[in-house]
């Protein structure tokens, strides 16, 4: 895979949010067993990002306004795309499309993907937790 071919773009129209949700369904669903359910919420107020490599969709994320601050979520890189920077190029994209005014960013992180968040700022804060049956903390992003 070459990670120059590696696009992020916002997106809002039907056809890339069906590629987002495939991609989500995909991970979280397929590989990870969290109930489908849990998974398509605040779609509407969210923000929506796809990664592709060429014109294949390889990731997705989303970020939202809640009544805390800004919540990062739905981080998924589809197996055959991980470990060429995909999720990194989805963290960057996503902070630099906040509002200059957003002053509390924050996201809930599998303990798995912990250090990704780390590179860009992020510390973890408060007590382990499940969350659709996996392990995640809490983590807020220090500018």
């Amino acid at each position: 895979m070459q990670k120059s071919n590696l696009k992020i773009q916002k997106i809002s129209d039907k056809d890339s949010l069906d590629k987002v949700f495939a991609i989500r369904k995909e991970v979280f669903v397929g590989e990870q067993n969290c109930p489908p359910e849990l998974e398509w919420e605040f779609e509407e107020e969210s923000n929506h990002f796809l990664a592709t490599v060429g014109d294949v969709p390889a990731g997705a994320c989303r970020w939202r306004r809640t009544d805390k601050g800004y919540k990062l979520e739905r981080f998924a890189v589809l197996k055959e795309f991980r470990g060429i920077g995909v999720g990194q190029e989805l963290v960057k994209t996503v902070l630099a499309d906040l509002p200059a005014d957003a002053e509390y960013v924050y996201l809930n992180a599998q303990i798995s993907a912990m250090g990704l968040y780390a590179k860009f700022g992020f510390e973890k804060e408060g007590q382990q937790f499940e969350e659709a049956g996996i392990q995640h903390f809490k983590m807020v992003f220090k500018k």
